[in-house]
């Protein structure tokens, strides 16, 4: 009872110091009062950035810095983000092998040759004197998916490591087990022919769990919204597109593109609609991860941002934040499992003999 309470009284403290670290942005800057910002204050907080931010504003920020990897016309440039002290507006100017660099808005721009200074377009907010370099950056979003991945590659060695002591699991063990032997027998087994579903729980097991995982590191305060972030969306479902299309049969292929039993004419209207479902379903896969991380962080600081807009008229709006909070974490189940469900349906709709 006593260990319930205590991690009962966790969960509530990590949850109510929430609001500390998601309104940095609305924090005063040299002890004069700033107007808050919700849109900037939520766009800052789900986008990626060359810095891991704790809290605070401008040069009072306490962040973590990041390594800065530019790829220029005069080679390779690196520096830390700490360089561009703080400052997002563009105006401070990173000077490295004789280049100089701006950071406006997240994007890092390399000013013309001989450029001192940031010319912007007052409309579009963008700098007119300088070119972005291609970027290869370790930003937020790249070292939460390496702690993602340590994360779970400790999980997994521990578990073998158990298994090859006993194969009765015991402790850290014996909770994982039921979730892969979900995903292995409720999913992969259930959607993918007997005969041929064990050659893709590997792959499945590592999408569940990387997504889950990313998830609720994305629930963590200052955590990285990675798995909102649509590019990683895009990698995964693009990885998707590939196991699928380079499974499938020779019955598959025809099903696309000369359906059997449909007359020739109806034949002609489907094969293009069909030929576009290979490329829409792991598009909406992309989308739907996406779009559910993100809407669930953006509704939590919403109802965050009512405390400073409506001062204490809005305090009950805490209580309702940390109810999608408790929510998210079923959300960052269900995500996982419908991602990793979706891919497992695909697979075996590729690799399913033909039945005469």
């Amino acid at each position: 009872m006593i260990a319930k309470k205590s991690i009962k009284n966790l969960i509530l403290a990590v949850l109510f110091a929430l609001p500390l670290f998601a309104t940095a942005g609305g924090s005063s800057e040299k002890g004069k009062e700033k107007e808050f910002n919700v849109v900037e204050m939520i766009m800052h907080h789900i986008a990626d950035s060359h810095e891991w931010h704790i809290y605070g504003e401008g040069d009072e920020s306490v962040s973590i810095p990041l390594p800065v990897i530019l790829y220029t016309d005069n080679g390779l440039v690196t520096f830390m983000s700490s360089e561009f002290h703080h400052d997002d507006s563009g105006h401070h100017i990173v000077t490295k092998n004789g280049m100089n660099f701006v950071r406006n808005h997240g994007k890092i721009y390399q000013l013309d040759a001989g450029q001192k200074e940031v010319n912007f377009d007052h409309e579009t907010h963008a700098i007119t004197n300088g070119k972005k370099p291609l970027d290869f950056s370790i930003t937020k979003n790249v070292t939460s998916m390496f702690i993602s991945i340590i994360l779970i590659l400790l999980i997994f060695t521990s578990i073998a490591r158990s298994y090859k002591k006993s194969l009765v699991p015991t402790g850290f063990a014996g909770l994982m087990e039921p979730l892969i032997l979900f995903v292995r027998d409720d999913i992969a087994k259930s959607l993918i022919d007997e005969k041929k579903y064990m050659k893709y729980v590997p792959y499945l097991l590592t999408l569940f769990f990387f997504i889950w995982v990313n998830n609720l590191l994305g629930l963590v305060p200052t955590g990285a919204n990675l798995t909102g972030n649509i590019a990683t969306t895009m990698v995964l479902a693009v990885l998707t597109l590939l196991i699928v299309n380079f499974s499938g049969n020779a019955h598959y292929w025809k099903h696309i593109f000369w359906m059997p039993g449909v007359p020739a004419p109806i034949k002609l209207v489907l094969a293009p609609i069909e030929f576009a479902g290979i490329f829409i379903k792991p598009f909406a896969l992309m989308i739907r991860l996406f779009a559910n991380i993100t809407a669930g962080h953006i509704i939590i600081l919403s109802l965050i941002s009512l405390i400073f807009i409506f001062k204490l008229a809005g305090t009950p709006s805490i209580l309702l934040a940390i109810f999608i909070m408790i929510l998210e974490f079923v959300v960052a189940f269900v995500q996982a499992y419908i991602f990793t469900f979706l891919t497992a349906l695909f697979i075996g709709m590729a690799v399913e003999d033909a039945h005469h």
